[in-house]
């Protein structure tokens, strides 16, 4: 969901704030707990169209199925007249009020006169009951699905006709009144009130999408577990007991393993040492977080004489006279089945991820090695210890120190004439990654390589090789998080542009680890060419593991490009990072599979795999990885006659639904299988193919359009190769397949040495974080405020130095818009200009779309995140802070957090 700044009434996620970010404009302070505060007139919310709620006014300028507030715009239809206006004010119809907006002048209007005496908003109605209405609301759109599109599945539920139907309906209103009601009495905790708690938690960690997908799969909850004979509720609760996930491997538990844990910071040498000791054994395994860093110790150990396949998800590469004695694959390829010497596991941390971490665990827990080498950060200590201890395995630890000093700057870069040889700057979006690649060049007369998730993984070798060699003009390097695994780069200073993202729902801070991972990245004691291309060595004994080289005097050194950031990442390079408390697990496909035939043949499979989720039962070392877009994909295959393994299969490939093209290739290739039909790659009309052939400079959206289609067309291609190796007979175009990536890669390389991005772009989503970041700051004032009991009187805004740096250079900043949109503040007032640059700022948010993400993972790809529609009229002015170079007052970090509880 969109981060929007929270008036009364203006928005349903005040609904989950424990107090009100504006309380410090109201002459009464709220005094109800849990955010069930009562609604000011001038709060009032007013519901979309439809058979309950006649009433309806949609936001101006396009606004997003935004609930409008009559505080924040005092509607009276006498000021229609005013609209389109330019000199009527904000919104041209809008009165204006001055600042304060809660004069009874403005709430008295008519309409909400109206609406209070048709009983259609109570004036005592809380933020609890403005977000009951909004589920009310998305049950008639729930009504609309399930009987025009989904006929086929509610009859497989047992309900024949549609007046059965409304019944079922009804009855699930009255569930979600009677739970909005608890609401409002204070009960939200999951235990007093479940329905609503999934609900709420829905609509905080995923938006509007979220909630949708929770409120058809609680429906369907309640309709079909009503059928369920208690013997099948029993049966279904045991096969989503998943507390011993140590027993899913009787094989490998039936072995005496050695685990070698290898911890350290980043540069530290542990990664080496753990294949110096792969390099020695007769059989092994590599497993990698990426397809990149599996290719590079593919391309090391054949180097070094070692017959070494690569295997991952699209791709197998079986050399010449191979045995099937050594593997090198993506961590969600590792072979569990075989019995090797020795396996690598590296980036073991990620157990913990919340998307990715069941792959690791898997690996760990299931891999068939007699000596298992970990390879990760400090925090996995105290899990790895305890889970050794569960299975009956020795552990040796090997503690390591970075092989070069790691030093942060006391000032931010400021200008990028202050830019050095081995350069990087971090930034985590694509736009800004190309715009600044622009203004790099523009600037310093020198090349700049790019680095981010979406390229391919042979673009971004390619890539990186230019910015390491050092006989050519490319000095700096622009990437995005995606530098953290799989690359060894040539790294003098790492530079952050930014230290907040969009995660899909809001601008948060990037967490401590993060920042260490990244930064770690400065000063590297060996590129991964070097790497490659050594000969081997005789220096340091392969078992002799805890034998360090000895550290170089090259330092490596990470600040900020603004004073803004500066304080986050020193701060971030102090904290001790906290030890991981769980990993990650996901149900395996024989549980799915089994737990699958309890159910209807047609019910819907998404539904399904929710429900193993929901009653899943788990040990406090384990927690469930969260269902990305599985559900998504699910339900778009839905309609087509699939087995349920073809179903898991589908709903584990790197599909990302986020790309609209991506829908119709799924469902495409769907069909292929259900059919058991030939999927010829030139006769499927999905994959765009004639792209190749298309001039760069000819595309109607340009370069950068020609880019974004060439991006996706590659992630099709990498879809189709992945399920020719599960689904041989289907899809027979490998060969094919493999050509035209080559292809594509060749034109997105092509595009990346002409695209052009404008300076604007860059600044004005840095102009929209920023004042994100300062709301997130008062929002944890108010919260922090709230838990003790009392208010804050004058909530301040993130750390001290920042009054300051946003001050700075606020005139540049309105002038470097004033090309792109025009003048600040006519484009505010304007709701149609406004809405003019939410979407050509959207494109400006498509962050970290692959940070550490494989291929290989159930759902690779990030969501597209959305512009914050509101910050643009919410948010004080602010500026950029692009020149200061001034050390920062303050070094207290600014994070935005979510409590769901209260």
């Amino acid at each position: 969901m969109p981060l929007a700044v929270r008036r009364g009434g203006l928005c349903a996620f005040c609904t989950f704030r424990a107090s009100l970010a504006h309380s410090a404009n109201r002459p009464n302070p709220p005094n109800q707990q849990n955010g069930a505060r009562h609604l000011s007139e001038s709060g009032l919310q007013i519901p979309k169209t439809d058979a309950d709620f006649p009433m309806i006014r949609r936001m101006p300028g396009g606004k997003r199925n935004r609930i409008e507030s009559n505080r924040s715009y005092g509607f009276d239809p006498e000021l229609r007249d005013n609209e389109g206006n330019p000199r009527a004010g904000r919104a041209g119809g809008r009165r204006q009020q001055g600042p304060w907006t809660g004069s009874r002048r403005n709430n008295d209007t008519i309409e909400s006169r109206r609406l209070r005496a048709e009983g259609l908003v109570k004036p005592s109605e809380t933020t609890y009951g403005v977000f009951g209405r909004l589920l009310l609301e998305q049950v008639h759109r729930l009504e609309f699905t399930l009987k025009y599109k989904e006929k086929v599945s509610v009859q497989a539920w047992g309900i024949k006709t549609d007046e059965e139907l409304d019944k079922k309906l009804n009855f699930f209103r009255e569930r979600l009144k009677a739970c909005t009601e608890l609401a409002e009495k204070g009960k939200v905790h999951k235990q007093d009130n479940p329905l609503f708690y999934r609900m709420r938690n829905a609509f905080i960690t995923g938006g509007m999408a979220e909630l949708i997908s929770e409120m058809k799969y609680s429906f369907i909850n309640e309709v079909i577990t009503a059928n369920f004979t208690k013997h099948h509720q029993i049966n279904q609760e045991k096969l989503a007991d998943l507390r011993y996930p140590l027993e899913w491997y009787p094989a490998t538990r039936a072995l005496q393993r050695t685990v070698h844990l290898h911890v350290g910071p980043t540069n530290s040498g542990k990664t080496y040492h753990a294949l110096q000791r792969l390099e020695a054994a007769e059989s092994g395994i590599f497993a990698g977080p990426l397809r990149l860093l599996a290719h590079e110790v593919y391309a090391r150990l054949n180097a070094k004489g070692k017959k070494c396949a690569l295997v991952t998800g699209e791709e197998r590469r079986i050399p010449e006279g191979y045995d099937n004695t050594m593997n090198s694959c993506t961590v969600e390829m590792v072979p569990l089945n075989c019995k090797v010497d020795v396996a690598v596991i590296d980036e073991i941390q990620m157990m913990g991820d919340t998307e990715r971490g069941w792959a690791w665990t898997q690996a760990f827990l299931g891999v068939q090695a007699k000596e298992v080498h970990l390879c990760g950060e400090t925090r996995t200590k105290k899990i790895v210890t305890e889970l050794c201890a569960a299975m009956g395995d020795k552990l040796v630890i090997h503690e390591y120190e970075r092989l070069s000093p790691l030093k942060t700057q006391t000032n931010s870069l400021g200008k990028l004439e202050n830019l050095e040889k081995g350069d990087a700057i971090i930034l985590f979006s694509r736009v800004a990654i190309h715009a600044m690649k622009a203004d790099v060049e523009r600037v310093t007369g020198k090349r700049c390589a790019v680095v981010y998730g979406s390229l391919p993984p042979e673009t971004r070798a390619q890539q990186a090789a230019l910015f390491n060699d050092p006989d050519n003009d490319y000095d700096f390097l622009v990437a995005s998080d995606a530098v953290g695994m799989g690359l060894n780069l040539s790294i003098k200073r790492v530079i952050f542009e930014s230290t907040s993202k969009h995660d899909g729902v809001s601008f948060r801070t990037i967490k401590p680890y993060e920042i260490k991972q990244i930064a770690g990245r400065a000063g590297r004691f060996k590129t991964a060419q070097q790497a490659i291309d050594k000969e081997a060595s005789n220096d340091t004994e392969p078992l002799a593991l805890d034998l360090v080289k000895k550290p170089t005097t090259n330092v490596g050194y990470v600040t900020t490009l603004t004073r803004f950031d500066l304080g986050v990442v020193r701060e971030a390079m102090e904290t001790e990072v906290e030890p991981l408390s769980s990993v990650g697990i996901f149900p395996p496909a024989d549980i799915l599979f089994r737990f699958a035939s309890y159910f209807p043949p047609k019910t819907p499979f998404g539904y399904i795999t929710l429900r193993l989720h929901d009653m899943a039962s788990l040990h406090p070392q384990f927690h469930l990885c969260r269902l990305k877009e599985q559900i998504q994909i699910a339900d778009l295959i839905q309609e087509f006659d699939l087995s349920i393994m073809d179903r898991i299969t589908l709903m584990s490939s790197p599909a990302s639904v986020r790309d609209s093209g991506m829908i119709d290739v799924v469902k495409s290739l769907a069909q292929c299988i259900a059919e058991k039909r030939k999927g010829a790659l030139l006769d499927m009309q999905c994959f765009d193919l004639e792209l190749i052939d298309r001039n760069i400079h000819e595309d109607v959206d340009g370069t950068k359009g020609y880019l974004r289609k060439a991006e996706a067309l590659h992630r099709a291609i990498t879809l189709y190769l992945w399920l020719s190796y599960r689904f041989a007979g289907v899809f027979t175009n490998q060969a094919l397949a493999f050509h035209v990536k080559s292809l594509i890669e060749e034109k997105i390389d092509q595009c990346l040495g002409e695209v052009s991005w404008t300076e604007a772009q860059r600044k004005t989503r840095n102009f929209l974080r920023m004042k994100a970041v300062k709301a997130a700051a008062k929002e944890d004032e108010l919260a922090k405020a709230a838990a003790i009991g009392f208010e804050a009187d004058e909530p301040s805004a993130a750390p001290e130095q920042d009054e300051t740096e946003l001050e700075t250079d606020q005139d540049d900043l309105e002038r470097s818009y004033h090309g792109e949109y025009g003048d600040l503040d006519n484009a505010t007032a304007n709701p149609a200009r406004e809405g003019d640059i939410e979407s050509k700022t959207a494109e400006a948010e498509v962050t970290n779309e692959e940070g550490h993400d494989s291929e290989d993972s159930p759902g690779s790809d990030g969501m597209i995140p959305t512009t914050p529609e509101e910050l643009e009229e919410e948010f004080e002015e602010i500026g950029d802070g692009f020149q200061s170079t001034e050390e920062p007052k303050s070094s207290a970090a600014v994070s935005k957090t979510r409590n769901l509880d209260d």
